[in-house]
């Protein structure tokens, strides 16, 4: 119970990599809201799992990437964490648009793609500052389309600018001892990708991981975790791929 007394927000708290992350920290004590964007029923779920498990959370609805998303986010945290600050902020949401290649992109799918996965994160942790107490935790999730290259062009470039942002806010928050660090998942079970579901699809994953299988987001989420507690304190400024040792090199020997 390294975090009991702490608060945490985590954004895209609903399922996948959010879900274990908010899971985990409230597994480890803290007040964790479980912000989501409309899915009703998955937060409902994550909230319950909490709290069944002992630990204590509660939901904040806002849809990111549309006017005035901040301000409903925070009316909602402010009331939840009742005159608590914050200690731990932990960027998670994000979308991809498949079609998102240099051929098709289109300028509305990349104002969307940016909004959610880079100008809320932007936002929200402008606004959450006030609340941040001195020596939070920051915690980005990016992606390691940062490093190798996909067809999606924009959801690859959001999450590169998501590394650089990162940087430059841990360099900002050092007098605060606030720490600001990005994990970067390598492909891993999630709605967002969902073609993992074929069996041939995941034995392709492992075939070019050296753990030999793609991610879960429990894998994620113990590594946030790090980040979030007490044992995280030197590490900021710094992008961790997690990612089971993927392109590492071919597996046969």
């Amino acid at each position: 119970m390294a975090l009991t007394g702490k608060t945490a927000l985590v954004t895209g708290a609903s399922r996948g990599i959010g879900r274990a992350v908010a899971e985990r920290l409230a597994a480890d004590g803290a007040l964790v809201a479980v912000h989501y964007g409309r899915n009703d029923t998955a937060a409902k779920e994550t909230v319950a799992a909490i709290e069944n498990a002992g630990g204590q959370a509660f939901p904040v609805r806002a849809e990111l990437g549309v006017e005035g998303d901040v301000d409903t986010l925070f009316e909602q945290l402010t009331a939840g964490l009742d005159g608590r600050g914050l200690d731990i902020l932990v960027n998670n949401a994000a979308v991809i648009d498949y079609g998102d290649s240099i051929e098709a992109i289109t300028p509305e799918a990349y104002e969307q793609v940016m909004a959610v996965n880079l100008r809320a994160p932007l936002f929200v942790t402008q606004r959450a500052l006030p609340l941040l107490r001195d020596g939070g935790r920051i915690v980005n999730v990016s992606s390691g389309v940062t490093w190798f290259a996909q067809p999606e062009i924009v959801y690859a470039m959001s999450k590169g600018a998501l590394n650089v942002f990162t940087r430059s806010l841990a360099r900002t928050l050092g007098p605060r001892q606030i720490t600001v660090n990005t994990v970067s998942p390598g492909i891993t079970e999630t709605d967002m990708n969902g073609w993992l579901q074929q069996p041939e699809s995941a034995a392709g994953v492992a075939a070019i991981t050296a753990l030999g299988r793609h991610g879960q987001p429990d894998d994620i989420g113990d590594v946030i975790a790090f980040f979030a507690s007490d044992e995280g304190r030197w590490v900021t400024g710094q992008v961790l791929e997690v990612n089971g040792g993927l392109w590492l090199g071919p597996n046969s020997r």
